[in-house]
């Protein structure tokens, strides 16, 4: 079998004749004992090219699809990964593995609820549901590491002449997509039992989770050693510039990462696409918005139109704490499932025109929060969206009298 080491071409038509046979329908393990003998750890790249050229021959892309997972499961463990190359600390590649990290523990937590359920006739089922929903909706945050993958990562490959491996990815994708959906839609079921609940997992709860983890081993084993092999450090780094705008999944990187060969801050880079931001009464630079924004004694949490977090300052003062990860995430996703009705009930009246303001105010560790959220709508009355923020007002419940003369805080 030294023939098949030695020689790349040998090894693709190998690997390519034993997913073939998958296809045909023949056992998983046969498979993986024959690959196993045969061809010990296959390079990465290996496995790219043979997915390329059985699409370029004329394999459905469906049913490479269909074959995915399965090849997927008998590579495993047999991929070559020694030549890898090094990933810096917030490198693209080093957020998406982070990311993948998290989703995973999500994955085993979520695990462990199901378990939970099986285990015991006793169990809570109203508030195991409600758990559940909880666990599913931080893992559709995933959706936003697809999205990178779809639409940063993928047209670079597509410019390497890297179609069909792409391709396949974002239907499986999609599948993950609607599992996680189906997921939320029968966790928000009225009533659900504990025998329709067990069912309804094996359906769809645990193949969400599934696909999602052997996901992270696709990535790591295979699309992200070859993306590091094709990919200029130019082509990640406006990978990296653009990220932000669709968001983190479940991580926010502590780290920015920025090759050598760039100069000035980021803030020096957003500057020279709005150097000058001019409105009806003024203007500002970014750099001094910024500053205005993150001074204001409140939070400030902006949700567009579409329902998705596009903005948070970065008060000293805040209240809530928010991380990048939250952003392009769905509003009703960034609260506890038991009160989602209440931002569902919000968003609808700002919509429909029926409310503009929705007040609410709590104590948190003794200090009165007031928090308020404002429908956002232009000079035609077209709504854009919501803001919300919340502000400590004890201090001002606390004033007496007047204060006229000059007094600094400390």
């Amino acid at each position: 079998m030294s023939e098949l080491i030695n020689n790349s071409e040998n090894r693709k038509k190998k690997l390519k004749e034993l997913i073939l046979r998958l296809h045909k329908g023949d056992s998983e393990q046969e498979v993986r004992q024959e690959l196993i003998q045969s061809l010990t750890n296959i390079p990465y790249g290996e496995v790219v090219e043979v997915e390329q050229e059985l699409i370029s021959e004329g394999l459905p892309e469906q049913e490479v699809l269909k074959l995915c997972d399965v090849h997927s499961a008998v590579l495993k463990g047999n991929i070559d990964l020694t030549t890898v190359k090094k990933i810096p600390d917030g490198h693209p590649v080093d957020v998406f593995i982070k990311e993948n990290k998290e989703l995973n523990q999500l994955c085993q937590s979520i695990e462990q609820s199901l378990m939970e359920l099986v285990s015991s006739e006793a169990v809570d089922i109203p508030k195991l549901v409600l758990k559940l929903r909880g666990q599913f909706n931080a893992l559709f945050d995933v959706d936003k590491h697809y999205q990178r993958k779809e639409y940063l990562l993928f047209p670079f490959l597509e410019k390497q002449g890297i179609t069909g491996p792409p391709k396949v990815m974002w239907g499986k994708h999609d599948e993950i997509r609607e599992l996680i959906k189906g997921s939320i839609e029968l966790l928000q079921t009225e009533g659900i039992s504990r025998d329709e609940l067990i069912a309804s997992s094996e359906i769809v709860l645990r193949p969400a989770i599934k696909g999602v983890m052997e996901m992270t081993t696709k990535e790591e084993e295979i699309l992200f050693p070859m993306a590091l092999d094709k990919l200029t450090e130019a082509d990640w780094y406006e990978i990296h510039k653009q990220q932000l705008e669709i968001g983190f999944c479940l991580y926010d990187p502590p780290t920015k990462w920025k090759p050598s060969w760039v100069e000035g801050s980021e803030l020096q880079e957003l500057n020279k696409t709005a150097e000058n931001i001019q409105l009806p009464t003024g203007s500002f630079s970014v750099e001094e918005l910024l500053a205005i924004l993150n001074t204001l004694p409140v939070d400030i949490t902006f949700v567009d139109k579409n329902d998705k977090v596009k903005y948070f300052s970065q008060s000293p003062e805040r209240i809530f704490q928010r991380n990048r990860a939250i952003l392009n995430r769905d509003v009703r996703l960034c609260h506890p499932p038991a009160s989602a009705h209440i931002v569902d009930k919000i968003i609808e009246d700002f919509k429909s025109g029926k409310a503009s303001r929705a007040p609410f105010w709590i104590n948190i560790g003794g200090n009165l929060i007031h928090i308020e959220y404002f429908a956002l709508r232009n000079e035609k009355g077209e709504y854009l969206g919501v803001l919300e923020v919340s502000h400590n007002v004890s201090v001002y419940r606390k004033l007496e009298g007047e204060q006229r003369i000059l007094s600094y805080s400390k």
